[in-house]
């Protein structure tokens, strides 16, 4: 299956069944993306799909074949990460991550607010 991850074409050789999240997270090494409750209530595995924020535990990789996936480490352009994600650590705000995703709603610069520091 391929798909654009991060801005990137990825081919991928996985069961589609699988969820997404433990793809990004096992396959792909974007650890980002934080497991949560498993039952898409938290929005610690928020991802957007085509722009639009999806709960990635509740999404068969195979759904997002053709698609554009972006997770937390792919909203940092040339290394830089955006405003909110600067201020939430310049204020310590970041903690250990899980809930402060729901902080900024679903604007896009705020979707991984829990992933604010990559390989936790």
């Amino acid at each position: 299956m391929r798909l654009t991850l991060n801005g990137r074409a990825v081919s991928l050789d996985v069961v589609g069944t699988r969820r997404l999240l433990d793809v990004l997270r096992e396959d792909l090494h974007l650890t980002g993306t934080k497991e949560g409750c498993g039952e898409g209530e938290c929005g610690a595995c928020s991802v957007l799909i085509d722009g639009e924020v999806v709960d990635s535990c509740l999404i068969a990789v195979g759904q997002v074949e053709g698609r554009a996936v972006t997770t937390v480490e792919g909203l940092a352009v040339g290394g830089r990460l955006t405003a909110l994600q600067q201020a939430f650590i310049e204020h310590g705000a970041a903690q250990c991550g899980i809930c402060t995703r729901g902080a900024g709603g679903t604007r896009r610069e705020s979707v991984p607010l829990y992933g604010l520091y990559e390989n936790h």
